[in-house]
């Protein structure tokens, strides 16, 4: 009983973390409307899997790993700032597809990969894992190997959860939107990201002057 605690603890803190909606949920939300839910969903699910990755890093404790990406967390921060920035006008600039058709037979893979990018170039992510996990009195997995992997298993299955159920109520209303209004999903979607990309790259600059 007491195991299943760290599985559901995991649960509900994956989900907490996915659900806030920033640049990954609105790519999910676009990639569903204009791509179908399959692409939705694998978007959803690169991120939840990065958010696992950092989770574990956390979790087992790996020092090494975690300065790695903690002192070059500027560069990184750089590069997926430039990332966003070349998503939201892509994505601004993009010619829907026809809405009653499952398209991109291989989008999937490529909305699995962009987001999974995006989340990894955000390493801060491990400290915030850090910091919850040992609130939650796991600090390295050599004294809890078994609880570690329980958290960890968690954390991705909630953060899928959250991003199933926002492309399967998003695939829901999807027979609403006309081409029109799928040229200003697309415009509404890459204005934001765009937004984000312009704030991430202010937070960059205001780190270097003040380092």
């Amino acid at each position: 009983m007491l195991d299943s605690m760290w599985l559901i603890k995991g649960l509900l803190l994956g989900f907490s973390i996915a659900a806030p909606v920033g640049p990954i949920g609105i790519l999910c939300i676009r990639r569903t409307l204009t791509q179908g839910m399959r692409n939705g969903l694998a978007a959803g699910l690169g991120a939840a899997t990065a958010d696992a990755f950092y989770g574990s890093i956390a979790a087992f404790g790996l020092t090494i790993i975690t300065n790695l990406f903690v002192d070059n967390s500027l560069y990184f921060r750089i590069v997926g700032s430039g990332f966003l920035f070349y998503l939201g006008y892509g994505t601004f600039i993009a010619k829907p597809a026809p809405i009653n058709e499952e398209v991109y037979q291989d989008g999937w893979i490529r909305a699995y990969l962009t987001t999974f990018f995006l989340t990894i170039t955000n390493p801060m992510t491990i400290l915030s894992f850090s910091a919850v996990f040992a609130g939650f009195g796991i600090v390295d997995a050599k004294d809890d190997f078994f609880s570690s992997c329980l958290l960890v298993t968690g954390v991705f299955l909630g953060s899928c959860l959250w991003w199933f159920m926002l492309s399967g109520t998003v695939q829901l209303l999807r027979h609403r939107f006309n081409y029109q209004r799928l040229i200003w999903v697309n415009r509404i979607s890459g204005t934001l990201i765009v937004g984000f990309a312009i704030v991430s790259l202010l937070g960059c600059i205001s780190f270097k002057l003040n380092n």
